[in-house]
């Protein structure tokens, strides 16, 4: 008997997170990265051993540092993210 592909199911996101667009990534030897925010006003950033590991940007798109509320850190590239999350006002 042959399986139906069903369509997956679907998701809407409503989590809240810290973020910072990159500028620019220099990956470091321990699987950190330096992270050049978009922003004036923010200091580069070191991000946490391995992060680098989930790093897929590139220079046309070096995505997004994402900090989830229980401190996961992950990339987001550009479209996925803006499409997805608008900015809170502080």
């Amino acid at each position: 008997m042959r399986e139906t592909q069903m369509e997956l199911p679907r998701y809407e996101c409503h989590k809240k997170v810290h973020a910072l667009k990159i500028a620019s990534v220099k990956i470091n030897e321990d699987g950190s990265a330096t992270i050049v925010p978009a922003y004036s006003g923010h200091a580069r950033l070191t991000t946490p051993k391995g992060w680098a590991e989930r790093f897929h940007g590139d220079k046309d798109d070096p995505g997004y540092f994402v900090v989830y509320a229980d401190g996961y850190t992950s990339w987001s590239p550009t479209k996925a993210f803006e499409d997805g999350y608008t900015r809170i006002k502080p």
